[in-house]
Formats: structure tokens, C-alpha cells, sequence
């Protein structure tokens, strides 16, 4: 696959630094993503542990080295993470989504992340950008539609996850 990104992503707009998770940052894992709301609408283990912090963080060097995904930490000024931005690249599109901590919420991170990480896949040329959003994650749908994506008349995709059946709506970026 053609390296999309360089060896260092670090992404700045709407008051925020999209960066690479470094190996420091699996200590603040846990806090960020072992939480209900993570558990019941993202694809993370739960509980979300220092286990799990490390695979997540060995997986993201995985699918980067790959070239297949890019997982980049939410910061303020490029400390500190307070959730993350994800770029995966599928066959037919490009799949984004996002996660804040429990604690860093009501900040309006998800919805100026995605608009940072949208505008960079745009400048990359990939497309359609797609998310792929829980039909009963209203929170989720709402940031898509404040950034400009709308739901598709794809039918939803049926998942069992984590014991869950769930429903997944695609969201596609309109511009």
C-alpha cells in the first residue's frame, strides 16, 4: 500500500494538536477509554485495563506500520491525550471515528477533532469519508452532522459485539 502519511502526523486546528500516541501515552488509556459509553459503542475491550492500553497501542503501531490506519491522540497543545481520532482505510472509503475520556467531555473535542482529521483525509485525496455510528449513539450522530456528514441510505449493518447486537448507520462526509 502507498504511505499516506508521513513518519510523524501531527495535526493542528480549532484550538486542538492531533498527534501520534507515543508509548508514554498508554498510562492515560485506561481513564480515556474504560468507561460505559466507550464500552457500549466502540469496538475497545471492556474493561479497558493496562492490558488492553498496551495492545491498543501495539495495534495502532501495527496498522500504521501497515499503512492501513492512523490513530492519532486528541491534545490541546500536544501533551497530554484526551481521546483519539482514528483514520482506517477500507477498500471503498475511508472510515473515521473518535473517542473522548469521560472527563475531557462537553468540550467539544469529537466534533473539532473530526473536522481537523476530516480536512487532512480531504487534502489526501481519500474518499468517501465515512463513519460508522451505533443507531443508538445519539451523542455520536450529533457531532457527525455539526461536521457536515449525513446519513446514507445504506442499509444498516447488523454486528454482534462484545455479546451486543448492534446496528451500524454510515455517515458520509457531504462537505
Amino acid at each position: 500500500m502507498t504511505k499516506l502519511w508521513p513518519d510523524e502526523v501531527r495535526l493542528t486546528g480549532e484550538g486542538l494538536v492531533l498527534r501520534d500516541w507515543v508509548e508514554d501515552d498508554v498510562a492515560f488509556m485506561p481513564g480515556l477509554f474504560d468507561n460505559p459509553a466507550v464500552a457500549r459503542f466502540t469496538p475497545l475491550p471492556s474493561p479497558f485495563d493496562e492490558a488492553a492500553a498496551k495492545a491498543h497501542y501495539a495495534k495502532y503501531l501495527t496498522r500504521r506500520a501497515e499503512g492501513t490506519g492512523l490513530r492519532l491522540a486528541i491534545t490541546v497543545d500536544g501533551g497530554e491525550p484526551l481521546g483519539e481520532v482514528v483514520l482506517f482505510l477500507k477498500d471503498d472509503a475511508a472510515e473515521l471515528g473518535y473517542a473522548v475520556g469521560p472527563a475531557h467531555r462537553g468540550r467539544d473535542l469529537a466534533a473539532r477533532s473530526l473536522r481537523v482529521l476530516t480536512a487532512h483525509a480531504l487534502d489526501l485525496g481519500l474518499g468517501p469519508l465515512q463513519l460508522k455510528i451505533d443507531a443508538e449513539n445519539a451523542a455520536s450522530a450529533a457531532v457527525a452532522r455539526r461536521v457536515g456528514y449525513t446519513l446514507t441510505d445504506l442499509s444498516p449493518e447488523a454486528k454482534v459485539e462484545k455479546g451486543l447486537e448492534i446496528s451500524l448507520l454510515t455517515w458520509e462526509y457531504a462537505g
